[in-house]
């Protein structure tokens, strides 16, 4: 089969695209041959650079975190899928509910593209309790793109913040992949009133069409005086982050009103911000980070986009043999959707 590989560290040319020999589904493995993998600024290109150490990958190392398509071979102990099946999958492997599916698992663990071979490849074997089942109305791009982030920003608003049907929900970085799924998770699935706060007009009006009611362009104008004006000085009771940017999250923190929540599962931009201790305690805030998500919503969550609630912002597909031009344009962040590559295109 056709892979990307990495034998080192460093630009994006140290990508490979090569022959290696097709993977054997081991007991309790699926083999899924790739119709789509997504490309990522952190578990993809940061790893890819060498910035991402501490993960403890070794190379060589086939990369990509997740995938979608099809089962084309079923290992030993397997019951619950058959060839042909659709099926997606992410992630650390196996996950927590793998001893509980009864298909014997007892290969490699970790996360995928990290620790086992991952999805930049035209097959790839995986736990059989890994794989999730993609909704026939939900094409293998979408799902792909599903699976990495919508089960993240699902925990965090569902669980994590327990955002409800009228309250109000601050989506810090709209325009990026958490925060245009964030939005429609709290508008179209919980009913939540949603103001989209990002740094230029273009993806203040990208969150406004995904259906947030409300935009703040946080270079132009002052956040903390925009969230007071459109809440009536009541404050919002969630504010949602994955950014961490030091200039801006402090004066948003701000306008968080009473009993009111911030979670977070990402500070690219920080780590490090300010806050107010002050309005932390008199305002009862509670802050909470959550990376990952919890298994048993992944179904949920491809149904939710396979029923139209949830629509995943891709840029651009590419072939796998250009992984090469996908990095550079993530590390360039040229566009407001995810990149794709798709094996099938070759």
């Amino acid at each position: 089969m056709k892979a990307i590989l990495i034998h080192e560290y460093g630009p994006p040319e140290v990508l490979r695209y090569e022959d290696v020999p097709d993977p054997v589904p081991r007991a309790g493995e699926i083999r899924i041959k790739v119709h789509a993998a997504t490309v990522n600024r952190v578990l993809d290109v940061s790893l890819r650079a060498g910035r991402e150490m501490p993960r403890g990958a070794t190379l060589p190392l086939i990369p990509g975190v997740d995938c979608a398509g099809v089962v084309d071979a079923v290992g030993p102990q397997v019951s619950r899928w058959r060839a042909g099946d659709r099926v997606a999958a992410a992630g650390f492997m196996p996950l927590q509910f793998c001893a509980e599916d009864g298909n014997g698992y007892d290969g490699p663990h970790g996360m995928m593209g990290i620790k086992r071979p991952g999805g930049f490849a035209e097959l790839v074997a995986v736990p059989a309790c890994a794989g999730v089942a993609i909704p026939e109305r939900l094409d293998f791009h979408r799902a792909a793109v599903v699976l990495r982030h919508v089960p993240t920003a699902w925990n965090l608003l569902m669980r994590v913040a327990g955002l409800k049907a009228g309250e109000t929900v601050l989506i810090m970085g709209a325009g990026g992949n958490l925060g245009t799924i964030g939005i429609q998770i709290a508008k179209n699935v919980i009913g939540a009133r949603v103001i989209a706060a990002a740094g230029s007009d273009e993806r203040v009006e990208l969150g406004q069409k995904l259906g947030a009611d409300h935009g703040v362009n946080y270079a132009t104008q002052n956040i903390f005086v925009e969230l007071m004006r459109i809440t009536d000085g009541k404050g919002v009771d969630v504010l949602y982050d994955n950014i961490a940017n030091p200039q801006v999250l402090p004066d948003a923190f701000r306008a968080i009103g009473m009993n009111g929540r911030l979670v977070t599962a990402g500070a690219h931009a920080g780590p490090n911000v300010a806050v107010d201790f002050s309005h932390l305690y008199h305002k009862r805030i509670t802050i909470k980070g959550m990376p990952g998500y919890t298994p048993a919503d992944l179904p949920d969550c491809l149904a939710a986009a396979a029923q139209g609630k949830l629509i995943p912002q891709i840029e651009r597909v590419l072939p796998l043999s250009c992984a090469v031009e996908a990095h550079r344009m993530v590390e360039n962040d040229e566009g407001q959707g995810k990149i794709v590559l798709d094996p099938m295109l070759g």
